[in-house]
């Protein structure tokens, strides 16, 4: 690709409607949530054949098909919106096909088999020549020179991508703070993955793969059960949780964004605050375009500014009580403080 560039954020930022966006531009390969489908597995040590990447590829991503099992689907899971020929009861949905494959194309199945033909007999290579290789040869197939991916509660995944491609650019997406907070509440996922954090914390170990039976034992029962492949969705949809704990996880998502940018060099590293692409989308996307490398035609523009919805701005302010909303602003505000020292 002529260019390559990573969007990074916490999510529930307006990330989902800028992939959209991005898919509208005839020059970019729009990677809609393709490292949270991949994971870490899909970037082993060494030498990897091209049999090994496809399987990468393939395989179910744990963590999604255990959700989608229990009946907890996330808006992001575009595949089960219109159901092909895999499911999670069986088959498994293939990581490719959950969400990156159906944002590209009506045809995701067909997608993926002409994806596993051009990949299967790849040579041996690294992780990260293999990637390239099919970023390269999804740009042929749409006529696109420009790859821009973008997943949700990336932040952590940076400093990985930086190392695999270091020519790489990268964009910080963010959203108010609160605002962001309230809508990571709401969301099946961002509420899954505080609970998983809360396991973690628990236990004290850094990941589950290092659970003991022991740590699972000591669990409180409405915890335990959600690292079974099937779950009591409830467990999810209908526990409490106190505001302040997603605001803190805004701030610790925002702030590792923030750092990992001040390490890059000027040419390789934007801000983009969601708040500024709704006051002004012309401007704000014309200067990602020329990030990115791509131009930002005035037909792409007006149907890009048409996407946006201005709706949900404020949205902490308007539906929280005075004490509810302090104290949401509070567990926002380191974040906020390193969002204010960011680079320009």
């Amino acid at each position: 690709m002529r260019s390559l560039t990573f969007v990074i954020g916490t999510g529930r930022s307006g990330s989902t409607t800028l992939s959209r966006i991005l898919n509208t531009h005839p020059d970019v390969l729009s990677l809609n949530e393709y490292m949270a489908s991949v994971g870490h597995a899909a970037f082993p040590e060494g030498q990897v054949s091209g049999g090994e990447f496809w399987e990468a590829l393939f395989r179910p991503t744990p963590y999604f098909a255990n959700m989608i099992r229990s009946g907890l689907l996330m808006p992001e899971f575009l595949y089960t919106r219109r159901p092909g020929q895999y499911t999670a009861q069986s088959t498994g949905i293939p990581a490719l096909s959950l969400m990156v494959l159906p944002h590209l194309t009506d045809h995701p199945d067909g997608l993926l088999d002409e994806i596993r033909a051009a990949v299967i007999d790849w040579p041996d290579r690294t992780a990260a020549e293999h990637h390239e290789a099919l970023f390269e040869w999804l740009g042929a197939r749409w006529g696109r020179t420009a790859a821009v991916e973008r997943s949700g509660y990336s932040t952590d995944w940076a400093p990985g991508l930086r190392a695999a491609f270091p020519y790489a650019k990268f964009v910080h997406l963010f959203r108010d703070g609160p605002d962001c907070a309230l809508s990571m509440s709401r969301h099946p996922g961002y509420r899954v993955i505080t609970l998983l954090r809360e396991i973690k914390e628990r236990t004290g170990v850094e990941s589950f793969g290092d659970l003991t039976d022991e740590d699972v034992r000591s669990l409180p029962p409405d915890l335990a059960p959600l690292l079974n492949e099937r779950f009591d969705p409830a467990l999810v949809q209908e526990r409490g949780f106190p505001l302040r704990r997603f605001g803190a996880l805004w701030s610790e998502l925002v702030a590792q964004g923030a750092w990992f940018l001040d390490e890059l060099p000027a040419a390789q590293r934007m801000t983009l605050a969601y708040e500024d692409l709704l006051d002004a989308p012309q401007e704000e996307l014309a200067r990602l375009a020329a990030f990115i490398g791509v131009e930002p035609s005035r037909q792409w523009l007006d149907g890009a500014c048409a996407q946006l919805d201005d709706s949900r701005r404020g949205s902490a302010r308007k539906q929280l009580a005075p004490a509810e909303l302090d104290d949401l602003r509070n567990s926002c505000a380191p974040g906020t403080r390193a969002l204010e020292d960011r680079p320009s």
